[in-house]
């Protein structure tokens, strides 16, 4: 079930200047701009912090499926989201010595359209970099709240106080672990990780991808947007997320371990992956908590709920919780307790779901 696919966007809540507020975002990927976007609309003093020293580059394609179609109508950016879309075809799968055995539709990874992480990126932040205030190269350290708002610490800038801080800030979100607790508390690992990153083109791929599985090991690869590059990415069966925090170096060294022995193109690829200049590595994890919320704090997209990337919703659910927050916000006339129990008991069962998913589609790696 999608949350109030069918609220009316042009409703807005006349709201007084005295009672708006200033708002941290941690966090400048998809949820947080969206969000910032929301709340700037609708009156609000908007500061968005990011760890990154610039706007981040990785990260494969997204899709978007379902009521994330109205977010991006809302903010005026649907038409020029289209416009990057990869127009995949579809994806061979191949057995061990590389020759193709099937083909999936190219909804099953593109879910309704699929656009670079990047470009998504960029377009979100140019809609919202006029009126927000973005703080790049720096992260929240402390966080202090009272009954009338919350005093906030940074690792470079000055303390700030603001009325509502905000963490999109992944699953490894610094304002939730200030907040609610350890990371281990709430992170439930689906039992894979993966490392991607981009090589040439020299499977000659066009709009299209190759995924091959072997014993708790996947290989996808494809080319979309840039004909002569290659996104690859190399998943293999984990007991924990732990490979997350760890360096570099002993990332590549667990990929070279997990697909030891392996043939077709692995060698290469292997190779390639050392010398890659946008070498990143996750893990298919979930984030579960009894509540959002806490004081003047709240969550949205994989800092709160992370569905994992197997359920292939996790840009969905951002711009939908997004969406959702500001609304229920807006309705709530900036009463905090009020809208973020509204946004959550509207939230947790469209969430419940995606997370369904996600379970499934790491049980279909695993098997």
């Amino acid at each position: 079930m999608t949350p109030n696919a069918n609220a009316n966007a042009n409703t807005k809540t006349k709201v007084t200047k005295a009672e708006k507020g200033r708002v941290l975002i941690s966090g400048a990927s998809v949820a947080g701009p969206a969000l910032a976007y929301f709340l700037r609309r609708d009156g609000y003093e908007v500061t968005v912090v990011e760890r990154a020293p610039d706007l981040r580059d990785t990260g494969y394609a997204v899709d978007f499926r379902g009521a994330a179609f109205d977010a991006l109508q809302e903010m005026g950016v649907l038409d020029e989201v289209r416009g990057q879309d990869t127009k995949m075809r579809g994806t061979a799968l191949l057995d061990a010595t590389g020759a193709e055995i099937g083909r999936l539709p190219a909804e099953v990874f593109a879910g309704e359209l699929e656009v670079p992480k990047r470009e998504l990126t960029r377009i979100l932040h140019r809609l919202t970099a006029a009126d927000v205030e973005y703080v790049f190269d720096d992260s929240i350290n402390a966080l202090a709240q009272d009954d009338n708002g919350v005093d906030v610490g940074f690792e470079r800038a000055a303390s700030r106080r603001f009325d509502l801080v905000i963490g999109a800030d992944g699953n490894y979100s610094k304002v939730r672990q200030l907040a609610f607790g350890p990371h281990s508390d709430v992170i439930r690992h689906l039992g894979m990780s993966g490392a991607g990153f981009t090589v040439p083109n020299h499977l000659g791929l066009d709009h299209g991808g190759v995924l091959q599985q072997g014993r708790g090991t996947a290989i996808y690869a494809f080319s979309a947007a840039d004909p002569n590059s290659l996104m690859v990415s190399l998943s293999f069966a984990t007991d924990s997320p732990a490979l997350d925090r760890r360096s570099r170096d002993e990332q590549e060294q667990a990929v070279r371990e997990a697909f030891a022995g392996n043939a077709w193109e692995t060698p290469r690829l292997l190779e390639a992956m050392t010398a890659a200049d946008d070498f990143y590595f996750s893990s298919a994890s979930q984030i579960h908590l009894d509540r959002w919320s806490h004081g003047r704090i709240t969550l949205i997209g994989d800092a709160g709920y992370c569905a994992a990337p197997t359920s292939g919703m996790g840009t969905s659910q951002a711009l939908i919780g997004a969406r959702t927050l500001a609304r229920q916000l807006a309705e709530a006339s900036g009463d905090h307790v009020t809208a973020f129990a509204a946004y959550e008991a509207e939230m947790r069962p469209y969430v419940a779901e995606n997370q369904a998913k996600g379970r499934e589609g790491a049980a279909m790696f695993g098997g």
